[in-house]
């Protein structure tokens, strides 16, 4: 093992019970099982960016060469590298709830935002230079990081209005009427404004899904 490699005995990840019984029983169908470890990596995002996707596997420790973070649980060694670390920090290895359903679950409290990166404008790391009013820097971030992210769902949020520390948006296009709209919402969009702009705590999305129209904006109007 590398000296890049750290043993620990604060866990990253734990499993359940079930779980470990089942992945040790499938490393004792491999060669020199007690060599082994289970690696555990954060592989992408899924396609709409509210969660992560992850590869296992074993791997032999020794050969771990990679910074890695190792931890024993129940006898298993659990290999992740520490540029992981913070994604799966708190996540439970399980079986699935669904007997009908194979393989393994991994219940992770983290998720990703899919709007804190790698948009348009900004400095060269990729953060965005927001200036102006209140408003006008959250419709700057919608134009140029959360709107670019969503356009390939054929999807756009619009900001309608602010009001203390709230910010309400319309989502339309694809977004509009779409099942995913609440969590397109709670776990990207409001991700995304809250930590760039402290100022707002929350954001609600004020369109009708079911017509259309928007309620918010309509009685603001009067």
């Amino acid at each position: 093992m590398s000296n890049d490699v750290t043993t620990t005995g604060d866990l990253l990840v734990s499993l359940s019970p079930d779980a470990l019984d089942k992945v040790l029983r499938l490393r004792a169908d491999e060669d020199d099982p007690e060599t082994l470890g289970l690696r555990l990596e954060v592989s992408g995002l899924t396609a709409m960016g509210t969660d992560y996707t992850y590869d296992m596997y074993f791997e032999v420790i020794s050969d771990v060469e990679d910074d890695a973070i190792v931890t024993d649980v129940g006898g298993l060694s659990v290999i992740v590298a520490t540029r992981d670390a913070a994604k799966v920090q708190g996540a439970v290895l399980d079986v699935p709830s669904n007997p009908m359903q194979g393989g393994l679950t991994l219940r992770n409290p983290n998720k990703p935002n899919p709007f804190s990166g790698g948009g348009g404008g900004g400095g060269t790391d990729g953060t965005l230079e927001l200036t102006g009013e209140l408003a006008e820097q959250i419709q700057q971030l919608l134009d140029q990081r959360i709107n670019p992210a969503i356009a390939g769902h054929g999807g756009m949020a619009s900001l309608v209005a602010v009001e203390g520390d709230t910010a309400y948006v319309r989502l339309g296009g694809g977004c509009q009427g779409c099942g995913m709209a609440t969590v397109t919402v709670s776990q990207g969009i409001e991700a995304a404004i809250t930590s760039a702009l402290p100022e707002i705590t929350r954001v609600i999305d004020v369109t009708d899904h079911a017509s259309g129209a928007n309620p918010y904006y309509e009685a603001s109007a009067k």
